[in-house]
């Protein structure tokens, strides 16, 4: 069970903390459990790892005789979650160098949500430095978490988030955030894909994504992009008084975007995103199609057809409204 497999890794290296007999504490059990856990359940064994290593840490100090052999105090990547945060900020400034894993950088990543401010500055200021230093498949992996859900974090503010952003743009970073957008099969690349569109590192590779990309939302998002020259992202949710007199309202969701520099001819983007295996991008350029019946740059009446034709009932049905939109509108000129 993974759950005794942690524990066990947590006591095994908070006995070699305390050992004695080492300057520089075992990690490598620690390292190689933690690399097989799921970042999604990030919470859980966060709060399981830093119970197990509070316990393990007073249950393995030395005897009293042995006192005086004692090593000066190790600051470890476990102290990034110790329930003091002066640790928390000491393991911070302390630790600048490469993430053993990504589980350990999401470690770090977190701080920037914490409740302490020295502890959340301290990971402003060192975070760049420690995701430069490691691994960037390790530093992508737990930002994929970190952006799908820093709109919930209560604490991080904005200029927290030019750190991530700032980090996202390092160049291995953003290559390898790329090859995860159009590599991946599954997890929420979509969200992924506008959360990175807050920085100009997919500009020259959108067309590519959006023909390439294995998951068909991220096609058809970015199809979309492409087809409205801008990216779009949830920023998060803001009240809005419906009548204040009764105390009612709603949370209404904020938007940011981004406008793109590139121009792609429409009949070009029309032309491959019809052609999409997925129904969910062909739909997309259904959608656009309508928007540009009037177009005299495309052939209209051609697309619709093929939409029209189309064996998904969502992209069929709006090929047909195409279809008797133009007609109405020769019925028109013909008078």
């Amino acid at each position: 069970m993974m759950e005794d497999k942690i524990i066990s890794a947590v006591k095994a290296f908070a006995r070699s903390i305390n050992s004695g007999s080492k300057v520089v504490a075992d990690m490598s059990e620690l390292v190689e459990v933690t690399s097989q856990l799921p970042l999604s359940s990030f919470n859980y064994w966060e709060r399981v790892i830093r119970s197990e290593f509070s316990s393990a840490i007073s249950e393995s100090i030395p005897p009293k005789w042995k006192v005086w052999s004692k090593p000066k105090e190790l600051v470890t990547w476990l102290d990034l979650i110790s329930w003091d945060g002066y640790k928390r900020e000491k393991a911070l400034r302390t630790l600048s160098v490469a993430a053993p894993n990504a589980f350990f950088f999401s470690l770090a990543v977190r701080r920037l949500n914490d409740w302490v401010p020295q502890v959340r500055k301290a990971a402003r200021e060192t975070l760049p430095e420690i995701a430069r230093s490691s691994d960037p498949e390790y530093v992508v992996e737990a930002l994929c978490v970190a952006l799908s859900n820093w709109n919930s974090w209560g604490r991080i503010e904005e200029g927290d988030k030019k750190v991530l952003l700032k980090i996202i743009s390092e160049k291995e970073i953003a290559k390898s955030f790329r090859t995860k957008l159009i590599l991946s099969a599954s997890g929420p690349m979509p969200s992924l894909f506008s959360q990175l569109g807050r920085t100009p590192i997919l500009d020259g590779q959108i067309e590519e994504i959006a023909k390439s990309a294995i998951q068909p939302s991220v096609r058809a998002k970015a199809y979309r992009s492409l087809f409205e020259g801008r990216v779009a992202w949830f920023e998060g949710r803001k009240w809005e008084w419906t009548d204040i007199r009764y105390c009612e309202g709603r949370l209404k969701p904020i938007v940011g975007e981004r406008k793109l520099e590139i121009k792609t001819p429409l009949v070009d983007l029309l032309k491959s995103s019809s052609e999409d295996r997925s129904s969910i991008a062909r739909r997309v350029s259904a959608e656009f199609l309508i928007r540009e019946l009037g177009n005299p740059s495309i052939k209209a009446r051609e697309f619709a057809e093929r939409f029209a034709s189309d064996s998904s009932h969502a992209v069929s049905e709006r090929g047909e409204f195409a279809l008797k939109k133009l007609d109405e509108a020769e019925r028109d000129n013909a008078f």
